[in-house]
């Protein structure tokens, strides 16, 4: 018989995307469904979910929803299963999931979660007629607090084992201990071993003292955050879960990213035939307006952030064009890194080309025409653009860490010598480590051979979610197994 798995996630392909999330929470499905998984995704009612879905039916009613009223809608969309919480007064509104049009948070963000977060522990407990789960899958602090529902408020139910996936520990969900009351929670739960955090409510906190097993996206990330540097405050309570919380390293949609097969290039290849790349390269040069040439094409693709590292790629400029490379960089974020990308692109008009925004499908002809994509990360979950250019044979320029560290092998002596490399890595993300990492790049790309053998043994690996897949549905046997 299969395990009913509810997935509870802010965002998830192909229904709404701001990042990584939304590809594990839309690509879990598929990944877990051959070893006897059924999945359901539940997700908000933002106004671009409740737009795509067909003849969704109406399966649940509110009358006060922590304030509001709401239903819950179900409905098929690309061959998954997805329940929605519509609820106009909390998800209808202009700007992101997350904040207003002008990048600030919502200010009642704690009570438009924490509604979320009542509905699946709602679910969970068997308010749905005809809606049974086995198990409760939770995606970072949008999602977390529903574990408190279900151990402090529970809806009269049978009580079901619970997993907590952290994508990035620096998003918490941290609020002001005058939200507690309009949570709807006893006052059980305002303990340390509850949501209370730092004097204040912690959404995070609550799902990672509370669920039964805690996962991040990568085992480095998981041996990481059990540390200050990377913990962010919540080392401790990682610490102290022990063995309960444990690393699942993401994967990649290999039916989205192919290049083999990829709409979106200029030229389809495969590792057999890497010559047919030139003309992605070109076709990026053109549309970044950068001088033609065969020295080697860096690219970034990234959000433009102190944890992304962007802030040293400037300093690095100068230097990168001076040993032969070219720039072109897609994403946007901080002010003061674009606009210090902008002054270096001014700089080396012809050699460095930034473009502020985000476009998909430029991204997938970045990955087939760049010759190495950078990702200086002070620290990284996992990271997906280094999955997609090990599979377009767009070597890697990583930091050690996370989720970098593991699925990049370091092109040094022995993995040169042994042909197992397929990447380059630095330790600290200063000046000196990235430019070093980036002359290293260059001086392989110049060795043919060398090169060559990077992009094949990247292209080699499989970083699809089958293994993934099977790890996550032997966790829910094993969690279904305990519960029972």
């Amino acid at each position: 018989m299969a395990i009913k798995v509810l997935s509870v996630a802010s965002e998830a392909v192909p229904l709404i995307k701001t990042g990584g999330l939304a590809d594990v929470a839309g690509a879990l499905p598929a990944a877990v469904e051959p070893h006897g998984i059924e999945m359901t995704t539940l997700l908000p009612g933002y106004p671009t979910v409740i737009a795509k879905l067909n003849r969704a039916r109406e399966v649940h009613k509110w009358d006060n929803l922590l304030g509001e009223p709401a239903r819950l809608l179900s409905a098929k969309h690309g061959g998954q299963s997805f329940l929605v919480l519509d609820a106009p007064n909390f998800f209808t509104r202009d700007g992101s999931p997350y904040s207003e049009p002008n990048g600030k948070d919502w200010g009642d963000n704690w009570r438009r979660f924490a509604a979320f977060g009542r509905a699946a522990a709602d679910l969970a407990g068997g308010a749905v007629k005809g809606r049974r789960f086995d198990l409760v899958h939770l995606h970072d602090w949008q999602a977390a607090i529903a574990v408190a529902y279900m151990r402090f408020a529970p809806f009269a139910g049978r009580a079901l084992p619970s997993v907590l996936t952290i994508h990035n520990m620096a998003f918490q969900g941290y609020f002001s201990a005058s939200v507690f009351p309009g949570l709807g929670l006893p006052r059980t739960a305002w303990s340390i071993e509850g949501v209370e955090s730092y004097g204040g409510v912690g959404f995070l906190k609550a799902g990672i003292q509370l669920a039964d097993l805690v996962t991040t996206v990568s085992p480095s990330y998981a041996a990481e955050i059990r540390i200050p540097e990377f913990g962010m405050g919540l080392e401790g309570v990682v610490a102290n879960r022990g063995d309960r919380v444990l690393g699942i390293l993401n994967g990649i949609d290999t039916r989205e990213w192919d290049p083999s097969v990829d709409p979106a290039l200029a030229a389809n290849y495969t590792a057999r035939a890497l010559g047919k790349r030139s003309a992605n390269k070109r076709a990026v040069e053109r549309e970044f307006g950068l001088e033609g040439g065969d020295g080697p094409l860096f690219v970034a693709i990234s959000r433009l952030t102190w944890q992304k590292g962007m802030d040293v790629l400037p300093e690095v400029l100068d230097h990168l064009v001076g040993n032969g490379g070219r720039l072109a960089l897609l994403g946007s974020g901080d002010a003061a890194i674009e606009q210090a990308l902008h002054a270096g692109a001014a700089r080396h008009h012809d050699r460095v080309s930034i473009r502020i925004g985000y476009d998909e499908a430029l991204s997938h002809l970045m990955q087939a025409g760049g010759d190495a994509i950078l990702g200086p990360s002070r620290f990284e979950p996992c990271g997906l653009t280094q999955l997609y250019g090990l599979a377009y044979g767009c070597v890697p320029v990583v930091a050690r860490t996370g989720g970098l560290a593991d699925t990049v092998i370091d092109a040094n002596v022995a993995a040169l010598g042994q042909g197992v490399a397929t990447g380059v890595q630095f330790g600290r993300v200063d000046y000196h480590s990235l430019a070093s990492a980036i002359g290293r790049t260059i001086a392989l790309y110049r060795d043919e051979r060398a090169w060559r053998t990077l992009q094949r043994n990247g292209m080699a690996c499989d970083f699809s979610w089958s293994r993934s897949g099977a790890a996550y549905a032997d966790l829910y046997r094993k969690l279904s197994d305990e519960g029972r």
